[in-house]
């Protein structure tokens, strides 16, 4: 008691913010301005006269102003107390008015604790001063007055009373004080649930005997989970037995909270246990409701949800699915019903159900399938390309009379920009039918064709299904791009193996997607591939496709589409009239022929557009200098060279002398394009060595190798020596080159025409420029059959040739692919062996004049 009668009656006031300080409970308080600087001075003054005598502060918290809101502002920084107009002591609290008009009137509760000041630390760069301040007893505020800008309060002071002074013989204290013990215990105990800091809970249990219970409920009500106002009622509370009255309740509801928070995670551990804490979140909810009795409050989200199924139910009905798919939807959305819309699986089952109702189990589009709309739709859109307009008429005319023909697989195969894809979609135009493309340019996962597994997280369907949910009909086309660039095997699987399955008629009317795991017909689904090599192509895959060569575009062709395609478009594209840019015929040419040699068009329209922008740029200079009469628009060949800068190829051109050991092969490029290939040789005294250059693959140089053993084998018979048994090229080296060496060589297309060359050579008879050649060649000398033959004859056409020697059985390739106005312009020669090779050819001697071949032509049966 002696303690508390050292309070002193006037004390500084620091207001607090949502906060209230009990006894025996220790807290910091931050404050600056005024009453900091009197809190240092007077802790200064104590210091100074070294008095042991300790500084108490009265600690008041902020009451609710007249709008019913507890005030938060910094009022134990900011109030301004130069000089109070106002102070009003009420019954439940202070108000405090200041002369600055500029300031608001603040509010205290009319109860606070004094506070002993047990620590100080100031921050030197923020004037800040941080209190530790002990509650030490409750008082009542009696009179606010104004001392040195500081709030000064007079206060009557209410002493913690001893458990030796709590009143005798009442029987409701004593129940109350024993249930008070009893619930303390059981609450320390339990407060490590309440994420109390275990210091905490080790200083109060060990305080416990030893400090009065009125001591003990102030600590307590500092650290049950309770409200402001409930904490001002405690320490306005003077009776004591109120206060543990208040105490008790408040404990008992927070043990009441922890008791069932650990039930609902007791219930909920159990069932997770069982399920693997997948519905987690589902059981918390479940279980907090179930305690709230609120099980039937959630009808209209409920009717939401049944809306929502209905919706879905609806859907999957029109949907008419197959009897499996309609097993597994049933399976699915009676599962989906017993879930809860928070749960995950909801949202998995419901957007399985939503990739079901949403692919085209039996709708289909009806085809408007016209022959002669759709032949008309394809001479439109390409020009050339008869073997592929031809193939798709067959199908489109079975189609029509038939009417459900299963769809062929089919692979166009072709150089880059000749029209593969755009074949596709004048395809779907023609017929009517839904088009999708899937590019399968560097797919490597085989659950990019197939889909994920729904196991894993994010799973969805593969391409094919995707692209069935996206056009929404049975019978789509496919686009199948750049199917030789899939990768074939990698660490996710093989998805060239995954496209078996998609793309095998007998099969695909039972396509399992893993996401799916339902068979889905696409046998109605015309699927269409491209590729630009069959090579890397794996053979299973390509057993499946009917492969149609689309070979490069001629240079006749790309003349026609030029002209009649693309220089219409590009003038249309760059905003300017038909009439004012004119390219000619020979124009067009050169540009093709010296600018852009490629198997497509695509450099092509390029270029003409870099032309059509060069007028563009000069009608617009014309235009704003007012002499938009001078503009011409014609583009002369003269004019390329400062439009597009040097030609990039030369024409080929046969040479004009004949020359022996020099002959004149044909050569198909990469590129879809054909040219001469001039053959070079010469011998020198050596010791029978053959040495090739001009950039050679393998199977070139086994061809000049084959050449040169027939030759030496056959020297007898083509007097080349004068006995059988002496070796034509013992003491003679021979060199073979083939000019334009920067330029890849291979095949065997020239085999012909290096036999050809080393009889020239050794023979001393030379082969006429204008003639040329081409073929494979056995080693008994037998002519076989190449590819390329349209292209390299153009090209021996556009170079001057007029004799072309080609294999017997290549003849149907010119009387198919060969323009009329060419085959009347060139002598075709077709052989079967090489003596009728040398027999067409050599008939030139040293002077230039034409004579019969010196040797015999043996019969079959002696060089077969």
């Amino acid at each position: 008691m002696s303690t508390i009668l050292r309070v002193p009656d006037i004390l500084a006031v620091i207001p607090l913010n949502s906060k209230v300080l009990l006894p025996s409970v220790v807290t910091k308080v931050v404050i600056n301005g005024t009453a900091a600087a009197y809190i240092q001075r007077t802790l200064n003054a104590v210091r100074k006269e070294g008095m042991k005598q300790a500084v108490y502060l009265a600690v008041v918290p902020a009451c609710k102003n007249a709008n019913g809101k507890t005030l938060r502002a910094n009022i134990d920084t900011n109030f301004d107390t130069d000089g109070i107009s106002e102070t009003v002591v009420k019954k439940d609290g202070v108000t405090i008015k200041s002369k600055n008009s500029g300031t608001s009137e603040i509010n205290l509760f009319h109860f606070g604790c004094a506070a002993r000041l047990i620590k100080m630390e100031k921050n030197i760069d923020s004037n800040l001063l941080t209190l530790y301040l002990q509650g030490v007893c409750r008082f009542r505020i009696d009179q606010i007055k104004d001392a040195e800008k500081v709030l000064m309060a007079q206060v009557t002071h209410y002493p913690e009373v001893d458990e030796s002074n709590y009143p005798k013989g009442d029987q409701e204290f004593t129940d109350t004080l024993l249930e008070f013990r009893s619930l303390s215990k059981e609450f320390l105990n339990k407060m490590k649930d309440l994420k109390i800091p275990g210091s905490l809970i080790s200083q109060l249990s060990k305080v416990m005997d030893k400090s009065p219970p009125s001591q003990m409920a102030n600590l307590l009500a500092s650290v049950i989970e309770t409200t402001f106002d409930e904490k001002l009622e405690m320490l306005e509370t003077i009776d004591v037995k109120i206060r543990l009255k208040r105490v008790n309740e408040w404990m008992t509801r927070q043990l009441h909270v922890l008791k069932i928070t650990q039930q609902i995670q007791s219930n909920i551990d159990g069932k997770l246990d069982k399920k693997r804490r997948e519905f987690y979140l589902r059981q918390q909810l479940n279980a907090i409701k179930e305690e709230l009795g609120e099980k039937g409050d959630d009808s209209a989200a409920a009717g939401g949800d049944d809306d929502e199924l209905s919706e879905l139910k609806r859907r999957l009905d029109a949907a008419m699915l197959s009897k499996d798919a309609q097993i597994v939807a049933d399976r699915e959305l009676k599962r989906l019903k017993k879930l809860h819309p928070s749960s995950v699986e909801w949202s998995v089952v419901r957007t399985y159900l939503d990739v079901v109702a949403d692919l085209p189990w039996s709708k289909s589009s009806d085809d408007m399938i016209d022959i002669h709309r759709a032949r008309e739709q394809l001479e439109a859109d390409h020009y050339g390309l008869e073997t592929a307009k031809k193939r798709i008429l067959e199908y489109l005319s079975v189609v029509k009379v038939k009417g459900d023909l299963k769809a062929p697989i089919i692979c166009f195969v072709g150089p880059p920009g000749v029209g593969k894809t755009s074949l596709g979609k004048s395809i779907a135009t023609s017929t009517g039918r839904e088009f999708h493309r899937i590019s399968l340019g560097g797919v490597r996962d085989e659950a990019d064709i197939r889909g994920h597994r729904r196991t894993y997280v994010g799973a969805m369907p593969g391409l094919i299904v995707h692209g069935m949910r996206k056009t929404g009909v049975k019978n789509p086309i496919f686009l199948l791009d750049e199917i030789d660039k899939i990768v074939q095997t990698s660490h996710y699987g093989d998805p060239a193996a995954a496209m078996l399955e998609v793309l095998d008629p007998e099969q695909n009317s039972t396509f399992t997607d893993h996401y799916l795991n339902i068979p889905f017909d696409l046998s109605k689904v015309l699927f269409i591939a491209t590729a630009n090599s069959i090579d890397t192509i794996p053979a299973p895959l390509l057993d499946r496709m009917e492969v149609i060569s689309l070979p490069g575009y001629t240079f006749d062709e790309k003349l026609h589409i030029a002209r009649t395609y693309l220089l219409p478009k590009q003038i249309k594209e760059h905003g300017l009239e038909t009439n004012q840019v004119s390219i000619a015929d020979e124009v067009l040419l050169k540009i093709i022929e010296n600018y852009t040699r490629e198997s497509g068009v695509r450099n092509l329209e390029r270029t003409i557009a870099s032309i059509v922008r060069f007028k563009c740029v000069e009608w617009a200079d014309l235009s704003e200098a007012d002499n938009a009469d001078k503009y011409n628009e014609v583009i002369q060949v003269d004019d390329l060279e400062n439009i597009l800068g040097i030609q990039y190829f030369e024409k080929e051109i046969v040479q004009q002398e004949a020359i022996p050991g020099v002959v004149t092969g044909l050569a198909y490029s990469g590129s879809g394009n054909g040219g001469i290939l001039m053959i070079e040789a010469s011998d020198m005294p050596g010791e029978g060595k053959l040495q090739l250059t001009g950039s050679l693959g393998d199977v070139i140089k086994e061809s000049a190798q084959i050449a040169l053993t027939w030759v030496k084998a056959h020297a007898y018979t083509l007097k080349l020596t004068s006995s059988p048994t002496i070796d034509l090229a013992e003491k003679r080296d021979v060199h073979i080159h083939f000019p334009a060496g920067a330029v890849s060589k291979d095949g065997p297309s020239a085999g012909i025409a290096l036999t050809t060359t080393l009889v020239s050579l050794f023979s001393g008879r030379s082969v006429p420029p204008t003639t040329a050649m081409t073929g494979e060649i056995t080693l008994r000398g037998r002519v076989l059959p190449v590819g390329g033959i349209k292209e390299k004859v153009l090209s021996a056409h556009r170079a001057g040739i007029r004799k072309v020697i080609l294999p017997y059985r290549n003849r149907k390739d010119v009387s198919s692919d060969i323009p009329e106005s060419i085959k009347k312009s060139i002598e075709f020669v077709y052989v079967k062996n090489i003596w009728e090779v040398l027999s067409a050819a050599l008939i030139i001697d040293e002077h230039g004049k034409d004579v019969k071949a010196p040797w015999v032509t043996p019969g079959l049966e002696s060089h077969l």
